[in-house]
């Protein structure tokens, strides 16, 4: 619930800190932003760029409950042992997240979509649902978090660094090579940039200092249903036509032997 992580956030237009009022945030100098009846709040202070639709989102829904990521999952849980406040950029439903929450610690799903943040709200007792944009300044207090998630998603090192306290992760999740696998073949989805890494670095390295790394990769046997579900809820949902991609996904096999690979790292800000 936002009463568990108010404390931890800021107002976006001014960088005070923020209270919760009936039905609003607000800050002591008048700025306001509605709580929506999901639990969620919107402080977006203008239009952001692309966010997920609703079918997007319920694509991801549906294909992360049903378990196929569960082990990603249990990994990242393990790497936030121990936080008190664990943030996640970018968190979509908010699955990774809540069951990254240990028996005391709170959760803040920070992401620009309202569809996403409307299951984030309630995926969790313990996690606040924030509308917000990683490119710009994120409501979120210096020196809060203790573990800051990042899967698939958008970083903003600057605001990164500034948000994780003294000693904290972040944790980034990138599609590692062959995720997917042979989907992205057979039904001509995006492929994994073969620089990806490298830009990875280019990104963080001048806030951050790579600590650790790993892989997981999960063996998937997927009917048609799911593989729906997975192009659905990822990139390739904007660059494929559905009557296109629906004839596709009826010529595969079923069930269909896929591959999910992820890069896992984590990193330390510089002092």
């Amino acid at each position: 619930m936002l009463a568990d992580v108010v404390d931890h956030l800021i107002c976006p237009a001014c960088r005070t800190a923020i209270h919760l009022a009936e039905g609003s945030v607000r800050c002591g100098r008048g700025h306001s932003f509605d709580v929506a009846r999901q639990g969620y709040v919107n402080m977006l202070t203008r239009p952001a760029g692309t966010a997920d639709t609703p079918a997007m989102v319920a694509a991801r829904a549906r294909f992360l409950e049903a378990g196929h990521y569960a082990p990603l999952a249990r990994r990242l849980a393990r790497m936030c042992e121990g936080a008190a406040v664990v943030a996640d950029a970018g968190a979509g439903t908010g699955y990774y997240l809540a069951a990254a929450l240990g028996d005391d610690a709170v959760g803040i799903a920070i992401d620009v979509s309202k569809h996403a943040l409307k299951r984030a709200a309630r995926a969790h007792p313990r996690v606040g649902a924030v509308v917000a944009d990683v490119w710009r300044p994120i409501p979120v207090g210096d020196d809060r978090v203790d573990v800051l998630l990042n899967v698939f998603a958008p970083r903003n090192a600057e605001e990164f660094a500034r948000m994780l306290r003294p000693g904290g992760s972040l944790v980034v999740v990138t599609p590692g090579p062959g995720h997917l696998s042979p989907l992205v073949e057979r039904l001509g989805l995006l492929s994994v940039d073969e620089d990806k890494d490298r830009r990875l670095d280019d990104t963080l390295g001048g806030r951050f200092a790579r600590t650790a790394e790993e892989t997981e990769e999960i063996t998937l046997s997927l009917g048609h249903d799911e593989v729906e579900a997975v192009v659905g809820m990822g990139p390739s949902a904007w660059h494929t036509r559905p009557e296109d991609l629906a004839a596709k996904i009826a010529a595969l096999p079923a069930p269909m032997p896929v591959t999910a690979s992820f890069h896992i790292t984590r990193w330390t800000a510089l002092s």
